[in-house]
């Protein structure tokens, strides 16, 4: 199964959780919450245990301290309903860019059936304009994977020119080396002469593609 389906769906499960939690009597205890999860999320910044999994996991964390922070608070109405926007761009950065598009169909659906009847324009406007912000959110999520990959690329094309030229360099170095402890006359030192050309040309071409 794709890493986006499972992400998507345990997403799923925890937007719905948490709105769940934010409506129930439970919700006296949104402040304890919060602060669990915020101690874990940066417990977790100190602790290598989960790996490719970190970011999973952060990610998950931030979205249940946003919705129940905004849910507890008001809802579509809350002062604090911007916060899900920046919850939208951080998941097209911490996970696949798809992700947004998922996080937004689960947040408007949540928002609208937990909305009483009868609402104005005005009320529905905000959860609305989380549509809106999607396509911007997938864009800069597929931009920073185009740059991570880019940035990957480089670093291991600049890993293998050092490896040749370190090789390269190794054996002129050990060649004048052996030349010099057994040097008996001009032509030892023709090929010395040789050698050091060689490794200045090596040098000067890994210089002008820098």
């Amino acid at each position: 199964m794709p890493i986006e389906v499972i992400h998507s769906a345990i997403l799923i499960l925890v937007f719905g959780a948490s709105f769940v939690f934010a409506r129930s009597p439970l919700a006296a205890y949104d402040v304890q919450l919060i602060a669990f999860c915020i101690g874990v999320y940066i417990l977790l910044h100190r602790m290598i245990l989960f790996g490719k999994h970190l970011r999973f996991i952060q990610a998950v964390l931030f979205s249940i301290i946003i919705v129940t922070i905004v849910v507890s608070t008001g809802g579509a109405n809350s002062p604090l309903f911007f916060l899900f926007y920046f919850l939208l761009f951080s998941l097209s950065l911490l996970l696949e860019p798809i992700i947004s598009l998922t996080a937004t169909l689960t947040l408007i659906i949540c928002l609208l059936i937990s909305l009483p009847d009868n609402q104005s324009l005005k009320t529905l406007l905000p959860i609305l304009s989380l549509a809106f912000l999607t396509p911007f959110a997938l864009l800069l999520g597929q931009e920073y994977l185009e740059h991570q990959k880019a940035v990957n690329k480089l670093s291991r094309t600049n890993e293998e020119t050092f490896l040749f030229l370190s090789l390269i360099l190794k054996n002129h170095l050990k060649e004048i080396h052996n030349r010099i402890e057994n040097f008996v006359g001009d032509h030892d030192l023709s090929q010395m002469r040789k050698h050091t050309h060689e490794m200045e040309q090596v040098i000067e071409k890994f210089e002008n593609k820098s």
